[in-house]
């Protein structure tokens, strides 16, 4: 395929990054005006200004007026689940604050007991249709969670579950276990130490037998696990070369931040609150602060400090959070919107947050999250718009006109 007159070509790199951006290099998007952008075999071939176009290709592609951008990079979604939770929400409009619904064994509790009944190939079918719905909202690399089983059979059951999607997707998946979201209330009352005995003993070497994880979380919060208990699961797993993308500092600071980089975090996600500890923890390190914009906006609860992070030069990448309490959609041009809306980050930052530092935060930016030579042909093709930052700007409004993922 060779897509030509393209308005603008955005996020080029003649010589793929191997580090995230991070600083002021968030704000300096790069671009070709009046460009092509030549695919074969999945791949990008070749790009760059009309002037140097090929002439001849197996099918071309007229991008007059039109935006071409790298597809997004979703590192943080909780996709597989078995229904939706809008009556919580109604309740949080009834003045219950989530800590509340949780405690009455609602939030996580809920989704782990309406997915524990479910059977395996209706949670895959719809699934498997959430997924091509945020495939058409432009995202072409995905990380999906496990974490609403929180039984053996079950946290096994949602794995096999992104495994199949993997198998019947053309998109990036990268897989999460995320058993520690939620002590289960059988183990509450004096107990909580057998539940993570569970997930060390029994869940963790199930997953490794079967090759079911790329990486492991854990909810580390006053209403979920403990710092000290988050680092129990964190060793456990490095067992198995599982390495933690974490869920951390979402209501409370705890230390979690430095105690996930201390086994190697790939990403910090959430941080709606942070010290200036965790700024010091994160500075002048690769690991990626996830940033989730959508849950805040649906809680109504504290906005990340996205500039505060940009300013110390800590690199940022910012996700859905897909998930049916907290964060119930996948569309990631909405999120964008909203980092730039409630966080404060300019248009060029909040794309660089959702492709390439995306793409970081799941180890597979030589493959993902810019327009270079070899990588995969995962790319946006915008409506005609006025500017780059009109998509931002007009949140709520569809404008992609085509999604090709490898190339098609």
């Amino acid at each position: 395929m060779l897509i030509t007159n393209i308005r603008q070509l955005v996020l080029t790199e003649e010589n793929a990054r191997t580090t995230p951006l991070r600083g002021s290099e968030m704000a300096d998007l790069s671009f070709i005006e009046n460009a092509y952008l030549f695919i074969e075999n999945q791949r990008i071939i070749d790009f760059g200004p009309m002037s140097n176009c090929p002439l001849r290709a197996d099918q071309i592609l007229d991008a007059t007026g039109r935006f071409v951008l790298p597809a997004w990079c979703d590192s943080h979604t909780h996709l597989v689940f078995a229904k939706s939770r809008e009556e919580e929400w109604v309740n949080r409009l009834k003045g219950m604050s989530y800590e509340e619904i949780a405690n009455r064994g609602g939030g996580i509790l809920n989704s782990a007991s309406r997915l524990q009944e479910m059977p395996e190939e209706v949670l895959f079918e719809q699934s498997l249709e959430r997924l091509e719905a945020v495939q058409k909202t432009g995202t072409g690399l995905i990380e999906i969670k496990s974490g609403y089983g929180l039984t053996v059979e079950s946290e096994l059951k949602m794995l096999r579950v992104i495994r199949r999607l993997k198998e019947s997707s053309q998109l990036g998946i990268k897989s999460t276990f995320l058993g520690a979201h939620s002590v289960p209330m059988a183990f509450r009352d004096g107990n909580r130490q057998g539940y993570i005995s569970l997930i060390i003993n029994e869940m963790l070497p199930k997953i490794a037998d079967e090759g079911l994880a790329d990486y492991v979380d854990v909810f580390c919060e006053k209403l979920a696990f403990s710092v000290a208990e988050m680092e129990q699961v964190l060793e456990a797993a490095a067992k198995y070369n599982l390495r933690p993308k974490v869920h951390v500092n979402q209501f409370n600071c705890m230390g979690g931040i430095a105690a996930a980089m201390k086994h190697a975090a790939i990403s910090v996600d959430h941080l709606e609150v942070v010290d200036d500890s965790d700024i010091a923890a994160l500075q002048n390190d690769n690991t990626i602060a996830t940033l989730l914009p959508s849950a805040p906006f649906f809680l109504q609860d504290h906005v990340p400090p996205a500039r505060r992070l940009l300013e110390a030069n800590v690199p940022v990448a910012i996700a859905s959070d897909f998930n049916p309490g907290t964060s119930p959609s996948g569309k990631m041009p909405f999120v964008i919107s909203l980092a730039c809306i409630i966080m404060k980050m300019l248009p060029e930052e909040a794309i660089h947050a959702a492709t390439l530092n995306g793409a970081f935060a799941l180890e597979a930016a030589a493959d993902y999250g810019s327009i270079a030579r070899g990588k995969y042909a995962n790319i946006i093709l915008t409506k005609s718009m006025p500017t780059l930052a009109y998509m931002p700007y007009s949140f709520g409004s569809d404008m992609i006109e085509r999604v090709i993922i490898k190339g098609g």
